[in-house]
């Protein structure tokens, strides 16, 4: 990989992780369309170590809050019933279910699932269910009204990013419209609840720059650019949201879908 790829890929991947357009999904698919080798899951997991850094910082106040609270309450009974406290649970609770799932899946997410048509027709369901959940979702509860059962539902949407194509901030997004949380709280927990399951995996796929999986000098610039994109797009988005609806990016999920099983079928594409 060269640098000119690194950075093309590091914008993708900073663009459409807080999107819920599927950032692995387009960081496969990109690559196919311009040529290119597929960068692989271990690159795509520890460029997200960029976007995540962009979450930590845009986040800093909450997280910082969530975090001193969350530890106080464990020996400060009053601090027990705080919202920063209860965050802390829901977010570490919420993280179990794609941390079991994605150790179970391992090597289906690694190689098997990394193939074209399974990524289209994600695109295609998962933003059908995407459209579901604008028009079924009351759209009244915020981020406040959160509760543990709620935090482990969506928890358990975000087992559906695991699937190239789906997207991480996609599922946890749609779990959250299907309670009746508003779009704007559904996105500001969506990037909370992906801290840990981001940090983790990013970490996990490091063991591999060791053993040559991965080109240390190209994967830094990658990640960089991630970083500086995905800031960007955190803050644009929750401005969007606070007026506009979710179905510019089912449309758009339905029609790039549409077109890569079209050309999948027509053989002007390879699947793998």
């Amino acid at each position: 990989m060269n640098f000119v790829e690194a950075t093309v890929l590091g914008i993708v991947q900073g663009l459409t992780e807080f999107l819920p357009i599927s950032s692995s999904g387009h960081l496969l698919i990109v690559p196919k369309f311009l040529g290119w080798d597929d960068p692989g899951s271990a690159f795509t997991a520890v460029i997200q170590l960029g976007t995540m850094a962009a979450v930590l910082i845009y986040f800093r106040n909450d997280l910082a809050r969530i975090i001193s609270t969350w530890t106080r309450s464990l020996w400060t009974r009053e601090l027990r019933a705080h919202r920063d406290a209860r965050m802390g649970w829901y977010i570490g609770l919420g993280t179990i279910p794609i941390g079991v799932c994605g150790l179970a899946f391992k090597d289906f997410i690694e190689d098997p699932a990394r193939n074209l048509w399974l990524n289209a027709s994600s695109l295609i369901a998962m933003g059908l269910l995407l459209m579901v959940s604008e028009w079924a979702g009351r759209q009244k509860r915020e981020v406040d009204d959160l509760t543990l059962k709620d935090g482990l539902i969506i928890g358990g949407f975000q087992c559906l990013s695991l699937i190239p194509g789906s997207s991480r901030s996609g599922s946890t997004m749609t779990g959250a419209l299907f309670l009746g949380y508003t779009r704007e709280a559904a996105a500001r927990y969506s990037f909370l609840l992906s801290v840990p399951a981001v940090v983790l995996s990013g970490l996990f796929e490091l063991r591999k720059v060791s053993g040559g999986g991965l080109e240390i000098a190209p994967t830094v610039v990658a990640t960089i650019v991630s970083f500086v994109v995905g800031y960007a797009a955190i803050a644009w988005l929750l401005k969007f949201l606070v007026r506009h609806s979710m179905m510019i990016f089912v449309y758009y999920r339905v029609a790039l879908g549409g077109i890569i099983l079209g050309l999948l079928a027509a053989g002007a594409l390879s699947a793998t």
